[in-house]
């Protein structure tokens, strides 16, 4: 499977693992409490099969940026939270910043 997949695959069961992880109530639900050790030993696993390909340092910024990103979004949708200016723009400054490492990732090392 081509290495963006597998982190791909990373982010998505770490997104499932945090919301899991919000839902275990404090590990005393056991579904959500599974999902979390679960959710985790997935994307832990997928990322480690994407850094046989990609930089240490891109994936690392793109599956908690990404994650990051996507957890505020779901938290805003799924539990009420609020988004204020500053979450919003921390928001921007993730997103761009995962936009030039995966330029900076697609360079040739001279």
């Amino acid at each position: 499977m081509h290495p963006g997949l597998w982190l791909a695959l990373a982010i998505g069961s770490e997104i499932i693992a945090t919301v899991s992880l919000k839902l275990s109530d404090g590990f005393t639900k056991p579904m959500p409490s599974v999902a979390v050790v679960l959710g985790y030993a997935v994307s832990f696993y997928a990322l480690s099969i994407s850094l046989r390909t990609i930089p240490l340092g891109v994936v690392y910024a793109i599956w908690s940026g990404v994650g990051t990103a996507a957890i505020v979004v779901i938290g805003l949708f799924l539990f009420r939270e609020t988004l204020d200016l500053v979450k919003v723009v921390g928001i921007g400054l993730i997103i761009t910043g995962v936009v030039m490492l995966n330029g900076v990732g697609a360079a040739p090392v001279q």
